[in-house]
């Protein structure tokens, strides 16, 4: 008890400290993250909302789609951006196996289809109700997209962080595809495991706390603004 008790107060010192190798970590962490995230609402957002409010042929079968890509694991993701990102691979003249791009790449296929098919079930759900009132204003695609969106825009901000609650916890994609290269694709989950296997465990619990931390202000936020929406529907 007094040896954990050790390491959590060495890992608090840290912490207050700002180490730099945590801070690096954690920076590099949230760089990968944010870009990613913003890549996948980019598209999963309107991929989402058209599939949510307009049938047309193939809907069904893209539903299944991102539906089944929700649940896909992370080292097969993992695996298909390494083969295709490796030297053998259709985007291996680039070269960017092993650095903070193959990261991005990652993380945005697994997230994409998160953020895709919340935002398709918030959208289509909101749809319904309003079916009536866009087709008495005959209301354009366009238009009704536009609205929809805008009415749905908590709900919508719950799907979004939901997408980078995944992507910042992700150990299996990045650590094939980045190869937890210190100072340059090393970021909090995949040190956690390479600190915590060579005995480090100050350094890995530090991180740890902050991806606890990270985890509460996921839910708060998630529960604020669902609250808020709530107020909103009945003011």
């Amino acid at each position: 008890m007094s040896d954990f008790g050790g390491i959590l107060g060495e890992a608090a010192g840290l912490l207050v400290a700002l180490d730099p190798d945590l801070m690096e970590i954690i920076g590099l962490s949230l760089r990968i993250t944010l870009v990613s995230l913003v890549i996948a609402c980019f598209i999963g957002l309107p991929v989402g909302a058209l599939a949510g409010a307009f049938a047309f042929p193939g809907r069904s079968a893209l539903i299944v789609l991102l539906n089944t890509l929700m649940g896909l694991p992370p080292v097969v993701v993992g695996l298909i951006a390494y083969l295709i990102l490796s030297a053998s691979g259709p985007l291996g003249p680039l070269g960017l196996l092993y650095t903070p791009v193959a990261m991005i790449i990652a993380q945005t296929i697994l997230i994409t289809p998160i953020v895709a098919a919340l935002t398709r079930q918030v959208v289509e759900d909101l749809h319904l109700e309003y079916a009536e009132q866009f087709a008495s204003m005959q209301a354009g695609k366009i238009r009704r997209i536009l609205e929809l969106m805008k009415d749905a825009r908590y709900s919508l901000l719950t799907a979004v962080l939901a997408g980078f609650g995944r992507a910042i916890s992700e150990v299996g994609a990045v650590i094939i595809v980045g190869g937890n290269i210190n100072h340059v694709t090393r970021v909090m989950t995949t040190a956690i495991a390479l600190e915590t296997s060579k005995g480090n465990l100050q350094l890995a619990l530090a991180l740890g706390i902050v991806l606890l931390l990270l985890a509460v202000m996921i839910n708060a936020g998630v529960m604020a603004l669902r609250a808020f929406a709530e107020r909103s529907a009945l003011a």
